[in-house]
C-alpha cells in the first residue's frame, strides 16, 4: 500500500518560496539472491569522485601491472553519470531511468530496477542528450545507513528524488524535487549528488543550449524524506548550477557550487563560486572574476567545472571555459576580483576535477593539466595533449581519464602526464569519468561499463 504525504510549502532563501512535491514511500520488495565477493574489497567508491570532497582518490594499491579489461556490461540506455561502487556492487545509472547492480568482479547482473519513463529528448525544447533523457547526474550511497538516492527525470516533465536499498533495489521511498515556480521541461539535473549534514543536495541548472526560463538551484531533502529547502541563484535568468561534480563539501560543513553565466542586466551570483551555509539559508562567502560581465555575455561559464577543495591548504581552486584558474580562500572566498592568484592555463575545462596533495589535474579541451598548487600561487606541472575533456580520478598510483572523442581510456603518470596505459573502451559520452576500487577501474562507456584489473 502506497501512502503519500502533502510536503508544506518551504521558503526558496534568498530570492523566494520554493515548494515540493509529494512524497511516496514504498513497501520493501523481495530480496534477490546476491553472490558474496571473494576477496573483499576495502575501497567504496559512494559519490562523484568518490565522496562529497570530490578528491576523486582511490587506493593506492595494488599498483598499476599489466592491466587489462576484466569484463564489460550492456546496459539498457546511455550511461553519463559515473558508476559507484559500494560492496563489492557497481550501481550504474542509464539515460532510460535503470540503474544496474553489477559483480565488480565478474560483472554479472546482480538487480535492475527501472524507475519509470524517461523524457523523449525531441519534445524538450535544447538540449544534447538523444534519444532519452532520464538519470545523468551521478547519484549517492549514504555510507552510514547504506541508502542509495538518484534523481529521475520522468516523462511528463518532473524530477524525482528516489531512496533505494542498494542490496536489491527496492524504493523506500520518492519524492518531487522540482522547486514551486521552476519550469521542470528546461531544468537539467546534471550535477552529482552530495551527502552531507544530514541531507542530499541536488544541483539544478538549464539544458543545453539555454533554452527557457531555467535558473540554479541546490535543493536539500532530509536523509529519510521530507520537508526540503532550495536555494536559488538570484540571478533573473540564467546562473546554473551543472558542472558533472555538483557540490563539494568542506569539513564544517559548508558546501561549495560554481554557477554559469546569467542573462539580463545584473550580477546575481553569475560565473561565481559561492559557499552555502548546509542549510542553504546563507552565503557565507562568494567569488567572481572582474570580468564577470564579459563572461556572461560571452556564454563562458566559469561553473563548468565544480570547485576543488583543499582543506589541509585552506584553498579553492576553480577553472572555468576561459581557461584561467582562480586560487581562492575558503572559507573568505574574496568577492568580485578577490582571487589571492590567476593562471591562464588551457583553452577551457569542461567536466570535473580532481585532487592530490597539493594537485589538481583539470580536464581542457587541449589535453588533461596538472596544476601545482601553493596557498599563494598556482602553476603547470604539466600537460598530456591526451586525453581532451576527460575527467581524471587517481587510482592504482596513476590518473585515469576517458576521452570522448576516441572513446579510448588513458592511464597517465601522476607526476610527469606520461601515458602508461590506454584502451579503447569504445563510445564515451560527454563528461564520462570513472570508479576505482582495489584493483579495479570502471569506466561508463556509452551504453555498456567496461571494468580494467589495474594487475595481472
Amino acid at each position: 500500500m502506497i501512502r503519500k504525504s502533502s510536503l508544506l510549502l518551504v521558503l526558496c532563501l534568498v530570492v523566494g518560496a520554493c515548494s515540493f512535491g509529494s512524497s511516496s514511500r514504498v513497501a520493501s520488495q523481495p530480496r534477490t539472491a546476491t553472490p558474496t565477493p571473494s576477496p573483499p574489497i576495502s575501497a567504496e567508491w559512494t559519490e562523484y569522485h568518490r565522496d562529497a570532497g570530490r578528491s576523486g582518490v582511490g587506493p593506492a594499491e595494488p599498483a598499476l601491472n599489466a592491466p587489462h579489461v576484466a569484463w564489460n556490461a550492456n546496459v539498457d540506455g546511455a550511461v553519463y553519470a559515473s558508476p559507484l561502487i559500494v560492496s563489492g556492487h557497481v550501481i550504474v545509472a542509464t539515460e532510460n531511468n535503470t540503474l544496474y547492480s553489477l559483480d565488480i568482479f565478474t560483472g554479472q547482473v546482480i538487480w535492475t530496477k527501472h524507475l519509470g519513463e524517461p523524457v523523449d529528448a525531441r519534445s524538450l525544447p535544447c538540449g544534447n542528450i538523444s534519444p532519452v533523457t532520464g538519470i545523468t547526474g551521478t547519484p549517492a550511497i549514504d555510507p552510514t545507513t547504506g541508502r542509495l538516492y538518484v534523481v529521475a527525470f520522468l516523462r511528463g516533465y518532473h524530477h524525482l528524488l528516489y531512496a533505494l536499498s542498494p542490496v536489491d533495489g527496492s524504493v523506500l521511498w520518492q519524492q518531487d524535487i522540482d522547486p514551486s515556480g521552476s519550469n521542470p521541461m528546461v531544468q537539467q539535473q546534471r550535477g552529482g549528488l552530495s551527502i552531507g549534514s544530514g541531507n542530499v543536495y541536488v544541483p539544478l541548472g538549464g539544458l543545453f543550449g539555454d533554452c527557457g526560463a531555467y535558473n540554479g538551484y541546490v535543493v536539500a531533502l532530509p536523509l529519510g524524506g521530507g520537508q526540503g529547502r532550495a536555494y536559488k541563484v538570484p540571478s533573473a535568468r540564467g546562473g546554473s548550477i551543472w558542472a558533472p561534480q555538483g557540490a563539494t563539501f568542506a569539513p564544517d560543513g559548508s558546501l561549495y557550487v560554481v554557477t554559469g553565466n546569467s542573462f539580463g542586466s545584473g550580477f546575481g551570483y553569475s560565473d561565481s563560486v559561492l559557499q552555502l551555509t548546509p542549510d542553504l539559508q546563507t552565503v557565507k562567502s562568494y567569488f567572481a572574476p572582474s570580468n564577470w560581465a564579459a563572461l556572461n555575455a560571452g556564454d563562458t561559464d566559469l561553473g563548468s567545472t565544480g570547485a576543488a577543495l583543499l582543506p589541509a591548504m585552506g584553498r579553492v581552486v576553480v577553472i572555468g571555459k576561459e581557461g584561467v584558474a582562480y586560487l581562492l580562500a575558503a572559507g573568505a572566498l574574496g568577492g568580485i576580483g578577490g582571487q589571492l592568484a590567476s593562471r591562464r592555463v588551457c583553452s577551457g575545462a569542461w567536466g570535473g576535477t580532481a585532487w592530490r596533495e597539493s594537485t589538481v589535474f583539470v580536464p581542457c579541451a587541449d589535453g588533461l593539466y596538472a596544476l601545482s598548487v601553493t596557498p599563494t600561487s598556482i602553476s603547470v606541472a604539466w600537460r598530456a595533449g591526451r586525453p581532451q575533456l576527460g575527467s581524471p580520478i587517481v587510482s592504482a598510483g596513476a590518473v585515469w581519464a576517458v576521452e570522448p572523442s576516441s572513446g579510448t581510456l588513458y592511464a597517465l603518470d601522476p607526476g610527469s602526464g606520461q601515458v602508461l596505459f590506454s584502451t579503447g573502451v569504445g563510445v564515451a559520452e560527454h563528461f564520462s569519468t570513472p570508479a576505482a576500487t582495489d584493483g579495479f577501474v570502471v569506466v561508463p562507456a556509452g551504453q555498456k561499463v567496461v571494468a580494467v584489473s589495474v594487475v595481472a
